[in-house]
C-alpha cells in the first residue's frame, strides 16, 4: 500500500497571537516564511519523493506549498477540500479559551455560521480515500491546517472526542502516513 506526507502551514501573526484562524485567510509571519523555506530543504535532505503538492486555498497554506514547491521541484496544485474549517463564531478569538475548547468536541456544531466537524471530515475522508484508490502510483504531500491535521488522523487512529480536540501538529511539521 501506500503513503502520503501532511505538512502544516507556517506560522502565522495569529498563532503568535493565540488566535483561532480557521477558515479567515490569514498570511505567514517572516519567520512562517523561513520555516516553509526550512520545510522544502528538509524535504531534499531526507529524500522525500512526492509526485504532486495538494494545498489549501488559504493563503498561509498556498505560499507554504508554493517555498517546498520551488525548493523541491515537486508541482503544485490546490485544492479546496483542504481549506481550514470555518469555526464560524470562534475565529479571531483565543485558541486555548475554556469556551472554543468545549465547542471542539461539538461534532455536529455549526459554531454559529462556520462548518460542523462532521462535515469537514466528510470532506476529507472523502479526499483521502481518492488519495488512496491512487496510492499505488502517486505519492502525494497535503499542505493544510491543524484542523485538517485532526481529520487526517482521526482517520488512520480510532480518537476519543477529548483526544481529538486536543491533537494537533505543529508549524511546518511533517508527518507520513501510511495507507
Amino acid at each position: 500500500m501506500g503513503h502520503f506526507y501532511f505538512v502544516r502551514h507556517g506560522q502565522t501573526v495569529w498563532n503568535v497571537e493565540n488566535k483561532i484562524c480557521g477558515a479567515t485567510d490569514i498570511p505567514l509571519t517572516e519567520y512562517g516564511h523561513q520555516q516553509a523555506v526550512e520545510t522544502g530543504r528538509k524535504i531534499l535532505e531526507e529524500g522525500i519523493q512526492a509526485d504532486e503538492i495538494l494545498y489549501s486555498p488559504l493563503i498561509r497554506a498556498a505560499d507554504t506549498a508554493r517555498h517546498i514547491s520551488e525548493i523541491t521541484g515537486i508541482p503544485a496544485r490546490e485544492e479546496p477540500r483542504l481549506k481550514e474549517q470555518n469555526f464560524g463564531k470562534w475565529e479571531s478569538t483565543p485558541r486555548d479559551g475554556e469556551a472554543f475548547k468545549k465547542a471542539k468536541e461539538w461534532f455536529a456544531c455549526h459554531h454559529g455560521n462556520g462548518e460542523s466537524t462532521l462535515h469537514l471530515a466528510q470532506r476529507i475522508y472523502n479526499l483521502l480515500d481518492e488519495i488512496k484508490a491512487q496510492s499505488d502510483e502517486k505519492t502525494y504531500i497535503l499542505v493544510a491546517h491543524n484542523g485538517i491535521a485532526r481529520v487526517v488522523q482521526s482517520y488512520f487512529t480510532d480518537m476519543t472526542n477529548e483526544e481529538y480536540a486536543a491533537f494537533g501538529v505543529k508549524n511546518c511539521e511533517v508527518v507520513r502516513y501510511d495507507f
